[in-house]
C-alpha cells in the first residue's frame, strides 16, 4: 500500500514539474504588445505582425527604463 502511494506521489510530482517547465519555456520565446482601450476591451499583437513590429522596440525601451 505504501509503495503504491509513493509511485503515485512521484508521478504526480514528475506531472507537476514537466507542466510548469512546459510552460515556462512557451513563454519565454513569444512576446507580445497588449493594448488594453478605455471601453474594457484588449488586442494583443504578437511577434512578427505589423503592429508590434512598430510597438515592440519602444515597449523594451519603457521597460528597460522602469527596470533602472
Amino acid at each position: 500500500m505504501r509503495r503504491r502511494f509513493l509511485g503515485l506521489l512521484g508521478f504526480a510530482t514528475g506531472v507537476a514539474v514537466g507542466t510548469v517547465l512546459y510552460r515556462r519555456s512557451g513563454r519565454a520565446r513569444r512576446e507580445r504588445v497588449d493594448l488594453y482601450f478605455d471601453d474594457g476591451s484588449m488586442v494583443s499583437l504578437g511577434d512578427g505582425t505589423p503592429g508590434a513590429e512598430r510597438l515592440l522596440p519602444v515597449a523594451r525601451q519603457a521597460l528597460s527604463a522602469a527596470r533602472r
